[in-house]
């Protein structure tokens, strides 16, 4: 099994005339017959959507297939501005310089607490996401999307599990820029980023005090993330980003709501999209997969939550969160009835199929 996978390796490498760098994968055969693959990326050589790429190009050299998408590695799509500099000040909220992170936290900064970062996968059904929307939507707002209406819940619930009222509470949304930066000014497409290979994505975020987001309703919140995003889903946003970038080459930099402290800053959290996590189209030859999710670890005291669709097919979302324990079981207790743990029987999985 190991020969053949890196065999499919070599192929890609060789139709797409690229060296594939920071990429880890293994394959585990199950006495069922089943096969579990995993593939570790370097986020900064590839985002979620390069992935679905890499995934779907891999499953389609596996069965013999023309690949159908030819990854483009065009990183002039890029370049700054001439004059570069020009940028929102407002980038400079959103990130940060590595020599300008602050020191890392002491012992007493850290406090003595077995409230860690964990990482869970629920279910949540294809009505209580519509059922969210709609509340989103309430009392004459303008319509929200289901992600901006998912997420607003969740920013509730999360602000709802902490005893500090006086806190602050923040959220980030991840924007891939992707389609922005192929729009002119009249909505019109330039040129098509939808084959980009590489890291296109922008993470806004919104803070707002634990007191007003646990006792406003939620169109209210769905409205706050509607506004901070508002901004970001453009092309001057992505422009000015790239434009930051250069500003401050070669020194790395990093999203500022990754730096948050939990003791000190209040809870912080980023909120991916894998919506487009192409679960059917990931097919090695022995049939659609059952299950797909990504994970995100990292040594940051912000969570992370990945929602992305159900191989059922049926609207559901399989959600993963890396969280602290304290909140994932807030959640558990309080909002039962839309996170629900992923199990076996929603896979329609016997015992005999995991051994």
């Amino acid at each position: 099994l190991n020969l053949v996978t890196k065999l499919i390796f070599v192929l890609i490498c060789d139709v797409l005339k690229i060296k594939l760098v920071n990429l880890y994968e293994q394959a585990t055969e199950l006495k069922c017959g089943g096969l579990v693959v995993a593939c570790t990326f370097d986020h900064r050589v590839a985002d979620a959507y390069s992935a679905n790429m890499f995934f779907v190009s891999w499953a389609e050299i596996a069965q013999a297939k023309p690949i159908s998408i030819t990854p483009s590695f065009r990183r002039s799509l890029l370049n700054p501005r001439k004059p570069a500099g020009c940028y929102d000040p407002s980038l400079d909220e959103m990130y940060i310089p590595i020599s300008m992170l602050p020191p890392p936290p002491t012992v007493a900064e850290l406090g003595v607490h077995d409230d860690h970062l964990i990482s869970r996968i629920y279910y949540v059904t294809a009505q209580d996401i519509d059922r969210l929307q709609s509340q989103a939507n309430s009392n004459g707002y303008k319509k929200r999307s289901k992600i901006e209406s998912f997420s607003a819940f969740l920013w509730k619930m999360v602000a709802k599990s902490s005893n500090d009222d006086a806190k602050r509470c923040k959220m980030g949304i991840v924007v891939d820029g992707r389609r922005r930066l192929s729009m002119d000014g009249e909505g019109k497409t330039t040129c098509s980023m939808d084959t980009y290979f590489g890291n296109v994505l922008s993470i806004p975020f919104g803070d707002e005090s634990v007191s007003e987001l646990k006792t406003r309703p939620l169109n209210w919140v769905a409205g706050v993330v509607h506004n901070y995003l508002k901004d970001a889903v453009t092309k001057e946003h992505f422009l000015g980003l790239i434009d930051w970038v250069e500003d401050h080459r070669p020194e790395p930099a990093l999203a500022k709501i990754y730096c948050s402290r939990r003791n000190m800053d209040g809870p912080t959290f980023v909120v991916s999209s894998g919506q487009r996590f192409p679960v059917g189209m990931v097919d090695f030859g022995w049939g659609s997969p059952i299950f797909g999710s990504y994970h995100f670890p990292w040594q940051g005291e912000a969570g992370y939550v990945m929602p992305m669709p159900s191989s059922r097919g049926n609207g559901d979302w399989i959600v993963y969160m890396h969280m602290p324990k304290g909140q994932l079981e807030f959640l558990e207790a309080e909002a039962a009835d839309v996170f629900r743990p992923l199990t076996r029987g929603y896979l329609k999985l016997s015992m005999k199929d995991l051994e």
